[in-house]
């Protein structure tokens, strides 16, 4: 995720997933129903009623993939490969790259078993999808601790902010394989993903295109302190934003919802 919309484009898809997830414990708070197995609008049975059964959230994730394999492969000045060999010795080469591709693999693996999951298998298999979820975060944490290796200063932290919340997230996934349907690890979820989605953004900001036109020193303490006090409102941000989805959502299902 080097660059600005290496950062960017993924932080974006962490986010609005995480906006899906307060979106579903929203409505499973409120219509008391099982918060994989949401309720459907009883659609009429015309002519596009299959296609408005189909869940959606499994292509969105294969398409975010192949969008962020794209701009990786385009930001790579010369021939991408894996080993070099020169002088006699073998060279690794794109080690950041790689490892963001492997990431992006696993984002479209676990796009392609929802798609199975929930549009061809007879019965959905709730298991397999969080499954996939939770291995993506296995190969996600150990990837952003790689990460750290050649970073310093405001980087670094930032970085390191962003792997707290990365832990926490895949707690969070590992449990809830265990506890599928406990609506606390799913606000929990929810949460964690806009925290870790929004902070993503910011880092890309941050570290190359300021809003205030000037570069972040990594030598000047301050920048690094209110790294973490950024990171803070980031968090409080997205308590406040999980709330309002659930003002937002009791309002249209108890009032709008059931009047249509």
């Amino acid at each position: 995720m080097g660059g600005f919309e290496g950062h960017l484009y993924p932080g974006l898809s962490f986010f609005f997933y995480g906006l899906y997830h307060a979106q579903l414990v929203s409505r499973a708070l409120i219509c008391n129903a099982p918060v994989q197995y949401p309720p459907r609008h009883p659609w009429s049975k015309g002519r596009w009623a299959r296609l408005w059964q189909i869940c959606y959230i499994g292509l969105l994730k294969i398409l975010s993939a192949c969008i962020l394999v794209a701009q990786e492969l385009h930001s790579i000045p010369r021939q991408f490969v894996l080993i070099s060999k020169m002088y006699h010795q073998r060279n690794f080469m794109f080690r950041k790259q790689w490892q963001h591709l492997t990431l992006y693999m696993t984002f479209l693996l676990s796009g392609c078993v929802d798609m199975v999951s929930q549009n061809l298998l007879p019965k959905r298999c709730a298991a397999l999808e969080q499954g996939a979820q939770a291995l993506g975060m296995f190969i996600f944490l150990p990837l952003m601790v790689s990460h750290l290796q050649d970073t310093e200063g405001v980087e670094l932290q930032s970085h390191v902010l962003l792997t707290q919340a990365m832990f926490l997230l895949t707690l969070v996934v590992t449990a809830e394989l265990w506890a599928p349907n406990m609506l606390l690890l799913w606000i929990m979820k929810a949460f964690l993903y806009m925290i870790t989605g929004s902070w993503l953004m910011h880092i890309g900001f941050m570290l190359f295109k300021p809003i205030s036109g000037y570069q972040w020193m990594d030598d000047d303490r301050n920048d690094i302190m209110f790294v973490t006090t950024f990171f803070c409102w980031h968090v409080i941000f997205s308590a406040i934003l999980m709330i309002w989805i659930y003002g937002f959502s009791f309002w249209w299902y108890c009032y709008i919802f059931v009047k249509a």
